[in-house]
C-alpha cells in the first residue's frame, strides 16, 4: 500500500538516470530514504549494465531500483503517473528541491482546466503542494523535461 511517503512518478515509463559522481550518489540514496516508503524496501540481485547510483525505474512492477554496485540494487514500490504521459529514456537529475514549489504543465491545465486551473499560478512548497516534501527533477540533454520524481501529500 502506497503511504503518503510514497512516490509518484509523473508516467516515467522506464528510466535509467544517471548521477553525476559517487558523492551524488551517496547525496541521491539519503534523498530517495526522505521521500520512498520505508515498507517493502528490499535489496536485490539485478543484472544491470548500470553504475552505482544510477536510478532505474520499471512502471510495470511498480518498482524504482538504487543501483548500489554492481549486480546489486535497492527496490522501492513506487506509484507510478497515467498511461500515455511517460518518460522513456535516459536522463539525469539537473536538480533537487526541498518542499519544492509547484505549478501545473499549460498542458495540464488544457487537459483538466477543472483541477489545475486554480494552480495555474503555483502552489508555494509546503503541506498543500502535490509534490511532497522533497523532488528531484528530470533533466534531457540539459533540459528540464518536466518529470519529477517526488513524495506526495495525499496518502
Amino acid at each position: 500500500m502506497l503511504t503518503r511517503r510514497s512516490l509518484l512518478l509523473g508516467g516515467i515509463a522506464f528510466t535509467a538516470l544517471l548521477p553525476a559522481s559517487q558523492a551524488d550518489a551517496q547525496q541521491l540514496q539519503d534523498i530517495l530514504r526522505g521521500i520512498l516508503p520505508r515498507r517493502g524496501i528490499q535489496t536485490v540481485s539485478i543484472s544491470t549494465r548500470f553504475a552505482p547510483g544510477t536510478i532505474v525505474i520499471e512502471p510495470g512492477k511498480y518498482s524504482l531500483y538504487l543501483v548500489l554496485s554492481r549486480g546489486k540494487a535497492r527496490r522501492y514500490p513506487v506509484g507510478v503517473g497515467g498511461e500515455g504521459r511517460g518518460f522513456r529514456g535516459t536522463g539525469t537529475i539537473g536538480r533537487k528541491a526541498t518542499w519544492p514549489s509547484w505549478t501545473p504543465t499549460p498542458d495540464m491545465i488544457r487537459r483538466d482546466p477543472k483541477k489545475y486551473k486554480r494552480y495555474a499560478g503555483g502552489v508555494p512548497g509546503g503541506r498543500n503542494n502535490p509534490l511532497g516534501a522533497r523532488a528531484l527533477y528530470l533533466y534531457r540533454g540539459g533540459q528540464d523535461s518536466y518529470f519529477r520524481i517526488h513524495g506526495t501529500n495525499q496518502p
